[in-house]
């Protein structure tokens, strides 16, 4: 069985929430974690469900929350500054700790409501086929996730990302527009539109080829690292996952917040 890893980028300076890592959110409980934390359990959950999984690792430019993952019992990499996204920090944390692991997952750390299923689903498909270097999950729309896009472009905001792929499982594109284009009504059934899950699995040979790639024009754009694979030829299986019954939401923008805390309460997660 090919090992896995997962490693949770974070930083503290992000251009649309600053110090995001460290932001509190009530749970069914109403105990306050912040979001580390709580993308933190989500990596744990996910870890005891999918054998394999053999370390779970926080990297970090920030010593504000290198402290905090050492407050929630987490394993620390310290990266550079100058790391461009989630995924030069992972490969970078992967060079400096010397990971051994056949299976990278990046699980990023503002996606607190992955279910552990996702990244099992996901460690599974790359087992499944050796010849792919990266894979990241991709969810139908239902219709209370299609309007969430929807009122975040209405209200102008940079939210989530949306995906098309191809007939044989590849992303073809992501986007943070509401790709495909629905019109004015949404079929009911079988909307079109699949959310990408903030979730990646890598080679350690991708990651390494990723750091070297310069970054493209449409990367740049949209502010989606995965399009640097895109733009320079290499295919990204798209895992397609489903979650009956369950709500998924990164933390993107402080209007988040409320939405999750409804999602955690919901859920009855604590």
């Amino acid at each position: 069985m090919r090992e896995a890893v997962i490693v949770i980028p974070a930083r503290y300076a992000s251009t649309r929430y600053p110090a995001k890592p460290l932001a509190k959110l009530r749970g069914a409980t109403g105990e306050s974690r912040s979001l580390l934390e709580r993308s933190t359990m989500a990596a744990r959950a996910a870890a005891e469900a999918t054998p394999g999984v053999t370390g779970i690792y926080i990297a970090t430019d920030d010593a504000r929350i290198a402290e905090e993952a050492q407050r929630i019992g987490a394993d620390v990499i310290m990266t550079d500054p100058d790391c461009a996204n989630g995924t030069e920090r992972v490969a970078q944390a992967l060079a400096r700790e010397g990971l051994t692991q056949e299976i990278i997952v990046n699980l990023q750390g503002d996606a607190l409501l992955t279910p552990p299923h996702f990244v099992s689903a996901l460690i599974e498909a790359m087992r499944a086929d050796a010849s792919r270097q990266v894979a990241t999950p991709v969810l139908r729309c239902d219709r209370e996730a299609l309007e969430n896009f929807q009122s975040d472009r209405r209200a102008g905001r940079v939210g989530a990302t949306t995906v098309v792929c191809d007939y044989f499982g590849n992303a073809m594109y992501f986007s943070k527009e509401v790709i495909p284009f629905t019109g004015a009504h949404s079929p009911e059934a079988d909307i079109p539109v699949f959310h990408h899950v903030g979730l990646y699995a890598y080679t350690p040979k991708a990651l390494q080829l990723y750091a070297k790639l310069p970054q493209g024009a449409l990367e740049r754009i949209e502010g989606l690292e995965q399009l640097r694979f895109l733009e320079h030829g290499h295919k990204i299986a798209a895992v397609e996952v489903s979650a009956p019954g369950a709500a998924f939401w990164e933390l993107n923008n402080p209007s988040d917040v409320p939405l999750i805390e409804a999602y955690l309460a919901r859920m009855g997660m604590a």
